[in-house]
């Protein structure tokens, strides 16, 4: 089961919650004001879901497309690597 915590929380914790991520597999989201913020998961969980996402993401890149040529099959892939790479890099 996940549970919530505050960003507080963490600060103030967050060497007992790391153990609890690791070494029971709990779960935590990091709520601001009721707004999650981020998750605290066990990293074979992080492992597993990125591995799922790249099987969907290819099963949906290898379904065929009627009337779509390999050229803008080609470009739609481009951009959307490009808006995917854009969309994880961290601000400064």
């Amino acid at each position: 089961m996940t549970k919530t915590i505050s960003p507080l929380d963490v600060r103030d914790r967050l060497g007992d919650l790391l153990n609890r991520v690791a070494l029971n597999g709990d779960e935590f989201i990091i709520r601001r004001k009721g707004k999650p913020l981020a998750a605290m998961v066990p990293v074979q969980v992080l492992e597993r879901m990125r591995e799922a996402a790249r099987v969907l993401s290819l099963g949906v890149l290898d379904r065929p497309r009627p009337g779509m040529s390999q050229r803008m099959a080609d470009l739609l892939a481009d951009q959307e690597k490009h808006a995917s790479r854009k969309s994880v890099r961290p601000r400064r």
